[in-house]
């Protein structure tokens, strides 16, 4: 034979090769396009969207369950038991277990941690299933607690927290397919995404979520699936919407807690909104829900190009709030407390969890010292006003006076707001 007719012979062969290659590529393609949608891990999107991975690995949402196996310094303190046992002695009335009786989890045993700013939880291994272990580190005090300590190993992890803490947890199967709060958490699983070839830029944009793209109610409901206190509805023993995807209504995996107690008619008497993870409750009642400013109105989830900041807002401090509400400087109230700042009245602190750290109100209405004295005290209705160190020692009838003479714009001058209530009598 030839030369050339080698060299076709081989050309020929090549072709048929490559042929056969692309026939059996394009058939898995298919079949996984075509197939359900799975989980691929926060790793497979950053190959192409790089800079956003790398500003997802800045936030705490990353940070949200940590593999011990794979990374020792997740732990945020050491395991000391006669120091943690040592705090528990502080706490010993309320203690349900005797100290001496309280699990305490050695290193080696401790497979994830969950979060890392304001309170650290330790992720233990029983009888083949996860469970948070019974002692907890305050990040903040540098103190250790007690958690549960009489039933920790009868709530499972995963239906207690798995559906929030990590991404693609399947209750049924007892399984996630990545710690911590990832890219598929807020898109959904992206298997078809990244099979496709990026010259089918259309169709790869139909196979995720963008919450960007979607309405402002939808977008938040995102959101609400971890930041909102409520019950599954798929599932019972969950804590969690299980079975909820990013885009579908949130409402058909998830009964919220009412943010109203009909009884009192005030809405801080309710379990939603005097401990954490009530941030999609209060929304839901206020203006901003109404007008379509939604949570990443405010918040980022990818710090492209912004400065860090404690909550993760676009903007530091009052500046977030001034982007908007430019003509409220100098108004009624707002004219005396230049000093102070928008959330210290419109979002203040009604509850210390030292698990994710402030609870915020998020309906943003001022939360008045006429309430607490409807109340009968600020203990059981807190209000913008005492909570404020400048204001924590005067009396509620004074500070309910001070609100509605501003309100009328006939505030006394000079005011003070150290003067106590002797001075204020004469």
């Amino acid at each position: 034979m030839k030369k050339s007719g080698w060299i076709d012979l081989a050309l020929t062969i090549w072709i048929a090769v490559l042929l056969v290659g692309c026939s059996s590529d394009k058939a898995e393609m298919e079949k996984l396009v075509t197939g359900p949608k799975t989980y691929v891990g926060s790793e497979q999107c950053k190959v192409c969207h790089l800079e956003h991975y790398d500003s997802w690995k800045m936030t705490l949402h990353s940070r949200t369950l940590q593999d011990v196996t794979q990374n020792q310094d997740a732990l945020i303190t050491g395991i000391d038991p006669d120091a943690i046992r040592a705090d528990l002695k502080k706490r010993k009335k309320e203690l349900k277990v005797p100290i001496d009786k309280i699990y305490i989890p050695k290193v080696e045993e401790i497979k994830y941690t969950q979060g890392i700013q304001w309170k650290q939880r330790f992720v233990v291994e029983k009888n083949g299933k996860l469970y948070i272990a019974p002692v907890e580190y305050d990040a903040w005090s540098h103190d250790w607690s007690n958690y549960r300590e009489a039933d920790w190993d009868k709530r499972p992890w995963i239906e207690k927290c798995g559906g929030c803490h990590a991404t693609g947890t399947d209750l049924e199967k007892g399984t996630f397919s990545e710690p911590g709060v990832g890219c598929e958490s807020c898109h959904g699983p992206a298997s078809r995404h990244v099979v496709l070839p990026k010259t089918a830029v259309f169709d790869k944009r139909q196979t995720v979520v963008n919450p960007s793209k979607l309405p402002a109610g939808i977008r938040t409901q995102i959101c609400g699936a971890c930041h909102g206190r409520g019950e599954s509805i798929k599932n019972k023993d969950a804590d969690w919407p299980v079975g909820y995807k990013p885009g579908r209504a949130l409402g058909s995996y998830q009964k919220f807690i009412s943010p109203v107690d009909q009884e009192t008619q005030t809405d801080y008497t309710n379990v939603s909104l005097d401990r954490h993870h009530q941030e999609y409750n209060d929304w839901q009642q206020s203006i901003h829900a109404q007008k379509g400013v939604s949570c990443t109105s405010c918040h980022y989830v990818h710090q492209l190009g912004l400065p860090p900041t404690q909550f993760q807002t676009v903007g530091a401090g009052s500046g977030q709030c001034l982007s908007c509400h430019t003509g409220n400087t100098n108004k009624y109230a707002h004219s005396i407390h230049s000093f102070s700042n928008c959330i210290g009245c419109h979002m203040p602190r009604i509850e210390m969890s030292t698990e994710s750290g402030p609870a915020l109100r998020h309906t943003f209405k001022l939360m008045s010292p006429q309430e607490s004295l409807k109340a009968g005290s600020v203990d059981k209705m807190p209000n913008a006003c005492s909570s404020c160190h400048h204001h924590k020692d005067t009396p509620l009838e004074d500070l309910a006076g001070f609100l509605e003479a501003s309100i009328k714009k006939d505030m006394p001058l000079p005011f003070s707001v150290h003067r106590r209530a002797e001075t204020l009598k004469k």
